[in-house]
């Protein structure tokens, strides 16, 4: 067989793969929204939206808009907090000569691996004699221990390739060590803030577990804790449950869309010394 005939069939079967692959990964999310347009829908709907509705939108915006901005001031806070303090943890580890430094970063690396509901349970304990049980600050200092491990090694990949030349050169310049890690160091770590910031946010909007354990009220409930009251209060109407998730999927779907450019330069800067 010719040789470019060869290639133009494996390229043609590898565009295939990929299709049927994107088309089993897709279906659940179009099934969601199909069955989210379809009106008082049951377990049982059909392919299409024949007479789509948006009272299942409306429904659940009303039952859960107020959950939907708590996660979102919850993840925001969560960012801001893990980054404010994975920003200079990474940059100590990166740049000064710390003695046993390697294994500061394996041993961050080994606190993903504690189950969640240890360290869950082990808050609420702390929590309840700090006052911080149904409050938002303990929930954003909760979900921003999630992202802390995985954005400290993230930036520090990252800040071990910047020349210590540069930072030298704002010393020499009359510039003290914050102004330069301020000023000439997080500059240039952008893309890297940018993907340890979303993966903080997806964590955090993404967290049922510490929503579920420190939290004994509604007064700070997050989407992913009314997703769950929200399908026990109306499993028989899946048109709203799957509308509720079509709408908690909303924010993390755009921020990857927008931010996709800068997660690929933040991973791939790591990787590169």
């Amino acid at each position: 067989m010719d040789p470019s005939r060869l290639r133009r069939l494996r390229s043609a079967w590898n565009t295939a793969a990929a299709l049927l692959i994107l088309t089993v990964l897709l279906f659940p999310v179009y099934w969601m929204l199909n069955t989210a347009l379809q009106p008082a829908s049951g377990i049982a709907v059909s392919w299409f939206p024949t007479a789509p509705s948006l009272d299942s939108f409306r429904l659940a915006l009303a039952s859960q808009g107020r959950a939907m901005l708590t996660s979102l001031a919850v993840a925001l806070g969560a960012v801001a907090v893990c980054l404010a303090l994975a920003a200079p943890a990474a940059y100590g580890l990166a740049q000064s000569a710390l003695r046993g430094g390697r294994s500061v970063v394996f041993t961050t690396l080994i606190t993903q691996m504690v189950p969640g509901i240890v360290i869950a349970n082990a808050l609420y304990s702390a929590y309840a004699e700090l006052g911080l049980v149904n409050s938002y600050l303990g929930l954003i200092l909760a979900d921003a221990s999630l992202g802390l491990p995985f954005s400290i090694v993230l930036l520090r990949a990252f800040m071990v390739s910047i020349p210590g030349e540069v930072v030298e050169a704002a010393l020499v310049d009359g510039a003290n060590r914050f102004t330069a890690f301020v000023r000439i160091v997080l500059p240039m770590s952008r893309n890297a803030l940018i993907t340890a910031g979303l993966f903080t946010f997806l964590f955090a909007w993404s967290d049922f577990m510490f929503a579920l354990t420190l939290n004994t009220t509604d007064d700070v409930k997050p989407v992913t804790l009314g997703i769950y009251q929200f399908v026990g209060a109306h499993v028989s109407d899946w048109g709203a449950v799957m509308a509720t998730a079509v709408l908690s999927a909303v924010p993390a779907a755009v921020l990857l869309v927008v931010a996709q450019k800068y997660i690929a330069a933040g991973i791939a800067g790591g990787s590169v010394k």
